[in-house]
């Protein structure tokens, strides 16, 4: 009797929480209601600003807002795309409801605390690092001894650029700029060794060298952790488990082998994971106020996490960056995604 009044407890309280959380989704309301959801981009405008470090993502940006949109509007769901020049500007515009969520936010102490935002699970694990020139034969930091490392001054790259060469007892000739295109010139005339920013912000720095882009490499050294994450208000319970699921989901895929190419095929799969991710075991897309079919969407429009870093960030890209923390957890890397049960 005792067992049989704890299980109608625990599924009385799966249900009242379903229920609440359906009836907690004024975001949701919005976005259905304007057949469009609107969602934040920081292209990082160069000279704009000095306090980001990151490249433009407008390529990863695109597809995390492009599977929200077909996840909670259905398949040819219309995303807009509002681009910011710098992530403060972006925060501000999630704040006052402008958009829905920021498909790229940096996950720290400051932008988690004291702001009323949450973020989703990283889905790029950037990381300050250096750009070097081949032909030096710089393969390690410590190879930059007594030389000069391009940085852009007073900027949070300098300070953890000097606290990483003071760790690892370098030292090093701090070349500061106040432009980024006087740094660039700088570097690829062969006056500094290095440039020092996130990798991505390097990658991106490398293509506009053009046919000259194959002469420089990122070395895989990581002087500071810098991951990116969706970005949402902290108001509504419902949406917030949205943005958070559709990249579990994205990870998860690519755990499980799932890809667009064999979408359909997977459909027919005994794997419980893949029947619960594609809706064929049915009525998990309730907790969170969507229907059975939504990750089948997000896969069909996006394909899995892999596939999505490899076309914006990675090899089938023209940044080229390696994987490296971003593989899954199976192989090494820090991707590792929640259980749908």
């Amino acid at each position: 009797m005792r067992r049989s009044l704890i299980v109608l407890s625990l599924l009385t309280g799966m249900m009242m929480g379903g229920l609440a959380m359906a009836q907690n989704g004024a975001t949701l309301q919005k976005i259905k209601a304007a057949g469009t959801l609107p969602c934040g981009s920081n292209v990082e405008e160069p000279e704009y600003t000095m306090q980001d470090a990151h490249g433009s993502h407008a390529d990863l940006d695109l597809d995390i807002c492009k599977a929200l949109a077909v996840a909670t509007l259905g398949r040819n769901a219309k995303f807009t795309i509002v681009p910011y020049q710098d992530e403060e500007d972006a925060f501000k515009g999630l704040k006052s409801g402008k958009i829905a969520v920021l498909a790229t936010g940096t996950v720290n102490f400051i932008n988690t605390t004291n702001r009323g935002l949450g973020f989703a699970p990283p889905v790029y694990y950037d990381y300050q690092g250096f750009l070097i020139n081949k032909a030096m034969g710089i393969t390690s930091p410590k190879d930059l001894a007594g030389k000069k490392v391009c940085i852009l001054g007073g900027t949070e790259i300098e300070t953890q650029l000097e606290g990483y060469m003071q760790r690892q007892q370098i030292k090093w000739l701090p070349f500061a700029f106040s432009e980024e295109g006087e740094m660039e010139a700088a570097f690829v005339t062969g006056n500094c060794a290095a440039i020092s920013a996130d990798a991505s912000q390097l990658s991106y720095e490398r293509l506009a060298f053009k046919n000259r882009a194959k002469n420089f490499d990122i070395l895989p050294d990581v002087i500071a952790k810098d991951p990116l994450a969706p970005s949402y208000r902290l108001d509504d319970p419902q949406w917030a488990a949205i943005v958070n699921w559709t990249v579990e989901a994205l990870i998860l895929a690519e755990e499980s082998g799932l890809t667009q190419a064999n979408l359909a095929q997977m459909k027919q799969s005994k794997d419980v994971v893949i029947q619960r991710l594609l809706g064929v075991q049915h009525g998990y897309g309730q907790y969170i106020g969507l229907d059975d079919e939504w990750v089948d969407r997000v896969i069909e429009a996006v394909g899995n996490y892999g596939e999505i870093f490899e076309r914006d960030l990675g090899s089938g890209s023209p940044r080229n960056l390696p994987r490296g923390t971003n593989k899954l957890w199976t192989q090494g890397g820090l991707m590792y995604a929640l259980p749908i049960r």
